[in-house]
C-alpha cells in the first residue's frame, strides 16, 4: 500500500434512522480539516439520479467543510479537475456504472494516481468498492458493461459494501452475501472485507485499520471466513 493514501474507504453514505453522510460528518470535519475545494464524482447514480441532483446533495451534506464543491461532469478538463482538487469523494451507487464512466472517460488510473499522490478522498459503496483490486465484489446489478472490472487498486484486497449476515429468523432459502463471496474466491485469490453498515476503513500514515463500531468479515483466500475487530490494523491482507 502506498504510504501517501489519506483516505476514508466507507460501506455506506447512511446508516438507518440517520440523514445523508451524517454518521459519518464528525470524523469527516477532522479527517478533510484546512481543505477549500471537493471535487465530488457522482457517476455510480443511485436510482437514476442526475449528476446535477446527486452534487446537489452532497452540497447540501458537507457545504460547511468546504468553500467549494463542484461535481465532476462541471468540469471541461476532467484530469485536471482530479489533479486541482484539494479533495475528492465518489458517491455511492451502481458500480457497474460508475466502472464504466471512469474506464470510458480514461479516468480510473489519473483518480487513482491524484490519491496516490496524497489527495484527500471519500469513497462511499460503489465509490469504496473501486479502492479494491476490481469490482467483482460489488452487489449490484450489472446494469451496464464496463470494458473492464479491474479498478483503483489502492488496497491488495477486495471490499464487498453493505455486508449482511444470514437471517436466521428468514425463511429464504437463496445464497447469503458469504455463500456469493465464497463463490468468487473459488475462482479467484483475492482477499476480501466484508464491511457492515457504519464501518470504514481509515488508511493514513502508512496503515489501514478498520473503524466504526463494528465487526468487519473478512475472507482470506483459503481459510474459513472470521471477525475482526474494529481498531484492529488491516497492512496484513
Amino acid at each position: 500500500m502506498s504510504q501517501n493514501l489519506n483516505c476514508i474507504i466507507a460501506s455506506t453514505s447512511t446508516i438507518h434512522g440517520s440523514g445523508y453522510l451524517a454518521y459519518l460528518k464528525p470524523t469527516l470535519k477532522a479527517f478533510f480539516k484546512e481543505r477549500k475545494t471537493l471535487v465530488f464524482i457522482p457517476f455510480a447514480r443511485p436510482g437514476g439520479i442526475t449528476h446535477d441532483a446527486y452534487t446537489d446533495k452532497v452540497r447540501e451534506a458537507l457545504g460547511d467543510l468546504f468553500d467549494s464543491i463542484k461535481g465532476l461532469h462541471e468540469f471541461e478538463n476532467q484530469t485536471q479537475a482530479l489533479k486541482d482538487a484539494d479533495a475528492i469523494f465518489t458517491g455511492g451507487g451502481n458500480t457497474f456504472l460508475l466502472c464504466k464512466m471512469l474506464h470510458d472517460l480514461k479516468l480510473m488510473t489519473p483518480l487513482a494516481d491524484q490519491i496516490k499522490s496524497g489527495t484527500s478522498y471519500l469513497g462511499t459503496s460503489a465509490g469504496s468498492n473501486i479502492c479494491g483490486l476490481n469490482m467483482q465484489t460489488t452487489n449490484d446489478m450489472p446494469i451496464v458493461y464496463p470494458p473492464s472490472f479491474e479498478t483503483m487498486g489502492l488496497l491488495n484486497f477486495n471490499i464487498n459494501a453493505h455486508y449482511l449476515d444470514p437471517n436466521p429468523d428468514s425463511t429464504h432459502k437463496g445464497e447469503t452475501r458469504e455463500t456469493r463471496l465464497k463463490e468468487f474466491q473459488a475462482q479467484n485469490k483475492t482477499n476480501v472485507i466484508g464491511l457492515r453498515e457504519g464501518s470504514y476503513i481509515l488508511a493514513k500514515d502508512g496503515s489501514l485499520t478498520l473503524e466504526g463500531d463494528l465487526e468487519a468479515r473478512i475472507f482470506e483466500h483459503g481459510k474459513d471466513a472470521y471477525e475482526l475487530n474494529s481498531g484492529i490494523a488491516l497492512d496484513f491482507l
